[in-house]
């Protein structure tokens, strides 16, 4: 533009370029517009700066992005919003949960967009306290239950495991789309309720909303948990009468509901029919089924192939190992563990996250 014409880039047109470089993917020109920016002393200009900050968020350049805020001396609503969206979309809670604090003490008034970034917040950290919160505070400034608010509302509960609260807003939401349905069904599915998943389900298409990937996930991890193997294999076929195609965490979900049941010979025959290679997730879902309902013969064959796979991975020699004690191999259980010594395979302590006095702690 300055090439080719007298015409000045400005503070109003240069973000505009910028957001557009950031939507077609074009990294280097961004990069080298946030070098003319310093050049034409835009540097401390709010329009650029809440653009720079989109980009180098968008681009996975978190720190980047919080440095140039932390450098300006002014920030206004949409800074903040951008930099806060920024934390949620790239799963840093904890700094995002900081930041809006920092926003309040600045004072500054969130609007219904920063509300969608502290509900993501509020969900990747499981507060369902704060996430009340921000749901009480959108109903006190009577945001109405509008579509991208509802949805990122309801997805805080499921998050939270708060079903009763999800279900309440999906309710109350009007209209509502594949991303509703979608969200309460693969909630439930987490958490066990097959039985409304698959309402929701059937209700969905009766209302005639076109089910996707996520929906399609939805629906058989609610199968796994459920037990309903034949029913998961019917939502697997029926995903082509959609035009869905099944990724590999479809498979993985196919096979961890017929390992749950105990049709561990049919997940091991599934996997071998995939298009896809199968990953350790999908291998290790047979090997826990195979752990449960004492296969050995099974369990050997994919413990085998996990740990070339992940030889470093000590969960699948401790689990081959419990596998042959039920079965009272007691010498191929000690084989095993003298073989993690060997390797040096060893397994790693777990943690849990408990919430203190609004704080998140982890514990060994």
């Amino acid at each position: 533009m300055r090439h080719t014409s007298d015409f000045r880039p400005d503070d109003f047109n240069l973000p505009l370029v910028l957001r557009a470089c950031v939507s077609s993917g074009l990294l280097k020109p961004a990069l080298s517009l946030h070098g003319l920016c310093l050049k034409m002393g835009f540097q401390r200009s709010l329009h650029v700066a809440s653009a720079l900050v989109f980009f180098y968020v968008s681009s996975g350049k978190i720190v980047d992005a919080r440095l140039l805020f932390d450098e300006m001396p002014m920030k206004d609503a949409v800074l903040w919003t951008a930099m806060l969206d920024g934390y949620a979309k790239h799963e840093e809670p904890q700094l995002g949960l900081e930041l809006f604090k920092q926003m309040v003490d600045a004072g500054v008034t969130p609007d219904w967009v920063v509300m969608l970034s502290l509900l993501l917040v509020c969900g990747q950290l499981g507060c369902l306290k704060q996430g009340k919160s921000v749901h009480g505070w959108c109903v006190r400034r009577c945001f109405q239950v509008e579509l991208n608010l509802g949805n990122a509302t309801v997805d805080m509960y499921l998050k939270c495991a708060a079903l009763t609260y999800a279900h309440r807003v999906f309710n109350m939401m009007n209209p509502k789309d594949v991303i509703s349905w979608s969200s309460l069904i693969y909630g439930y599915g987490l958490n066990g309720n097959a039985s409304i998943a698959v309402q929701l389900f059937r209700s969905m298409v009766a209302n005639g909303v076109q089910p996707n990937q996520v929906t399609f996930l939805g629906i058989l991890s609610a199968c796994a948990h459920g037990g309903l193997a034949e029913l998961a294999g019917a939502c697997f076929e029926m995903m082509s009468d959609y035009g869905v195609t099944a990724e590999l965490k479809h498979y993985s979900a196919m096979v961890h509901c017929l390992a749950r049941a105990g049709l561990l010979e049919q997940a091991e025959d599934f996997i071998k029919q995939m298009p896809l290679e199968p990953d350790a997730a999908i291998l290790g879902a047979i090997l826990a089924g195979c752990r449960v309902h004492n296969n050995v013969e099974v369990g050997e064959r994919i413990a085998k192939k996990l740990i070339i796979l992940e030889p470093e991975k000590a969960g699948y020699y401790v689990l081959l190992s419990n596998i042959y004690a039920a079965a009272g191999k007691f010498d191929e259980a000690e084989k095993v563990r003298e073989c993690m010594k060997e390797k040096n395979v060893s397994k790693v302590p777990g943690c849990s996250s408990i919430p203190i006095e609004s704080e998140s702690w982890l514990l060994q």
